[in-house]
């Protein structure tokens, strides 16, 4: 059972004692911030969306179990970027993923703006993130429209109070939802004197009635190169004044070291080798396929491969252990008009931590779109086992080399030509 009270951003009393790691591994982000500029790194500077090096997940594993032998009282693993980590979903949840297999007693948390953290909310709950901090700057949409130069949601750029009322759905939309899952939430609100300095109070109430557990008031520091550089800063009196209004309503966190995406140690105190560690570890080079530990089978009785790719609603997701082979879960295929669609998501999104699928068939477009991503087709008839050895151990398989027209939706022709 894991100690959630060694978290020492949530808990003031765990923050001499344990450490965390920022794991760096989502560089893109979904929004333009006006306080925010990535590109300006100094290695002296202590801010969120920091970083001088970018990992990958099976690097940010190797990482992470090195600095586990340095720093006994590790008891963290969290990403915030130094993007968003829902902008970059199959780098978080694969580095989730292969750092709780094999340290599944560690705290696991997620930092995100939430505009795209909803779909995901189901699989961080079984891969046991417990913490989650939404950044949320106002309830009021014209303060809002003034934070935000713009947001992208499902490939659509937003702007103005549409982007404010978007982004502000999807964030109240997540509390609810993560709630319901029994995860702890932090908000973190970036106080802009003269933009939403006011806006706390309200804000606090609101989010502590939807079950928002703390809250975390930043002043922004002018950062340089980004749209608020000549803002001032807020002062020591404001922070303190802000904090008492909001703690009428919701536990405040005052020990905030606004950390790096790269941080590591305790908090505000980072260990000093662990960014030259994230540098050596970001140069590790690391085969594709060796990040890609899981197998997905579209099967309807867990028995056999018996499934189209088309037609199969779910696919099961297995992986190999020391004692044989493991069913993860199910996993839903996504629904799309347009069958092109449909592959390209089902590539970057159910398939993103697989190296291979095994159907009993499939068109030539969703393999050729598959295989880009690095993902093997494997089409036959038979025992799910017979087809996890062929992947896992390289034992011959006998193919199909002709199947029965694809059923892959309404947009198929059913005529073996793939689609599109």
């Amino acid at each position: 059972m894991k100690d959630l009270s060694l978290h020492p951003c949530f808990n003031e009393g765990a923050k001499h004692k344990y450490a965390r790691v920022h794991l760096p591994v989502a560089p893109r982000c979904n929004m333009q911030c006006n306080y925010c500029n990535r590109l300006y790194d100094c290695c002296n500077e202590s801010r969120p969306g920091v970083t001088s090096s970018i990992l990958k997940p099976l690097q940010a594993s190797y990482y992470f179990k090195a600095l586990k032998q340095k720093l006994d009282n590790l008891s963290v693993v969290g990403i915030a970027g130094p993007g968003d980590p829902f902008a970059n979903p199959n780098e978080t949840l694969a580095t989730i993923g292969l750092i709780e297999k094999e340290f599944p007693d560690m705290i696991f948390c997620l930092s995100s703006n939430g505009l795209d953290l909803a779909p995901y909310i189901d699989r961080i709950a079984k891969l046991n993130v417990s913490h989650v901090t939404i950044t949320i700057n106002s309830l009021n949409l014209d303060t809002l429209e003034k934070i935000y130069s713009w947001v992208r949601y499902e490939n659509k750029i937003y702007r103005g109070k549409e982007a404010a009322r978007l982004l502000l759905e999807r964030q109240l939309h997540c509390i609810k939802e993560l709630k319901g899952k029994g995860i702890i939430v932090k908000i973190n609100s970036v106080v802009i004197p003269g933009i939403n300095d006011g806006d706390m109070e309200e804000l606090a109430q609101k989010v502590s009635a939807m079950g928002a557990d703390t809250m975390n008031c930043i002043p922004m520091y002018p950062t340089a190169g980004s749209l608020f550089e000549n803002e001032k800063e807020p002062s020591r009196e404001m922070m303190k004044r802000i904090r008492s209004q909001i703690s009428r309503y919701i536990k405040p966190m005052s020990h905030c070291a606004r950390c790096r995406a790269d941080a590591a140690g305790l908090l505000g105190h980072d260990d000093s080798d662990a960014m030259d560690m994230v540098r050596q570890f970001s140069t590790l080079v690391i085969s594709r396929e060796a990040s890609k530990t899981k197998v997905a089978v579209a099967t309807g009785d867990g028995q056999r491969v018996d499934l189209h790719l088309g037609e199969a609603a779910e696919l099961w997701i297995y992986e190999k252990t020391r004692n044989g082979y493991r069913f993860i879960e199910k996993r839903k295929t996504p629904e799309a008009n347009v069958c092109n669609d449909k592959w390209i998501a089902l590539s970057e999104n159910a398939l993103a931590d697989c190296q291979a699928v095994l159907v009993s068939g499939v068109g030539k477009y969703p393999t050729a779109i598959l295989q880009k991503k690095g993902i093997r087709v494997i089409q036959m008839k038979g025992l799910i086992d017979t087809g996890l050895d062929a992947v896992y151990r390289q034992q011959p398989i006998i193919p199909i080399c002709k199947a029965a027209p694809f059923k892959c939706g309404a947009t198929c022709k059913g005529d073996q030509k793939g689609c599109g």
